[in-house]
């Protein structure tokens, strides 16, 4: 009965969260049709010649019609895991009426920074010239990603839509450029990792070695006026991916005057918020639903 007190005060806790830059007027996340999904498996979205096969499932709902996207891309420090960990969110998506394309990317250390960039910018080209035969607006296409997810859809975002980034050659550009972006437990700011072995094997060596390939694979660093609106969300208590990386990349969308809004989940780890995001992603889908909205 002692612990009973303590177990109510840490469920208060986990259960908190503060949300930053929401809407005056919150618009709820668009109506689920839990029974109407259908779901395309290991669709090769890279070209025969890529160093690497790679393949996307593609969520839509069933009904005909043209719908908004969402290029959808798991964590695992850009090194492990599998697109199976967003196969709940990829269908929860196409329940409220987005097409989630589910990707796989090229794992480190075996093929580093930009490979990762690279193959994301392939998933958008493949996703516009199969457009028509997914029923996918063209004009109306976001990203979703989580930890290592999470910074690679960041940065194809803020590269693609910085001009002047060299990460847009030779596979970036506009048609990359994804119009919204949901990212949470995100490493904004590759800069701040001290130690550890996942960001030097993802970069191919130490900060001390190539200063500026952290700082040019960094999100924070690739955003200007034209970066597309960003909804964040991040634990409190992330041990992984600090929330500062959050809230300096609020900051940095705030001063440059992009739409943005941030989600904290109090007294939830990296894993956590992965876990249990529930209200982080149905807000997350709000966002989506009003950035995607028919123009």
């Amino acid at each position: 009965m002692r612990l009973l007190p303590l177990f109510l005060i840490l469920a208060a806790l986990v259960g908190c969260t503060r949300h930053l830059g929401a809407p005056d007027t919150p618009t709820a996340a668009p109506t689920a049709h839990s029974e109407a999904v259908t779901v395309i498996r290991d669709r090769v979205y890279t070209p025969a010649d890529w160093p690497q096969a790679l393949h996307a499932d593609l969520y839509r709902p069933r009904a005909e019609g043209r719908y908004p996207a969402v290029l959808v891309v798991h964590g695992g420090g850009w090194a492990r895991r599998s697109k199976a960990d967003m196969a709940d969110l990829s269908r929860d998506l196409a329940e409220h009426g987005f097409v989630a394309v589910n990707i796989e990317y090229r794992f480190a250390p075996a093929h580093t920074f930009p490979a990762q960039l690279q193959d994301l910018q392939m998933a958008m080209r493949w996703l516009h010239t199969h457009a028509d035969d997914y029923g996918v607006d063209r004009a109306r296409v976001g990203a979703w990603g989580y930890s290592s997810g999470a910074h690679l859809v960041t940065l194809l975002a803020t590269v693609a839509a910085n001009p002047d980034s060299p990460l847009n050659r030779p596979h970036g550009g506009p048609v990359t450029r994804p119009r919204a972006v949901v990212a949470g437990g995100t490493p904004t700011d590759l800069r701040l990792f001290q130690g550890g072995e996942l960001v030097p094997q993802f970069l191919g060596g130490g900060q001390d070695e190539i200063p500026a390939v952290y700082a040019q694979a960094s999100p924070v660093t690739q955003v200007t006026g034209h970066t597309p609106p960003m909804f964040l969300y991040h634990g409190t208590w992330d041990g992984v991916v600090p929330v500062e990386h959050a809230r300096i990349m609020r900051r940095a969308l705030l001063a440059n005057g992009v739409d943005n809004e941030l989600y904290l989940m109090k007294g939830r780890g990296h894993v956590a918020a992965f876990l249990f995001g529930g209200g982080a992603e149905e807000a997350g889908m709000a966002f989506l639903g009003r950035h995607l909205a028919v123009p």
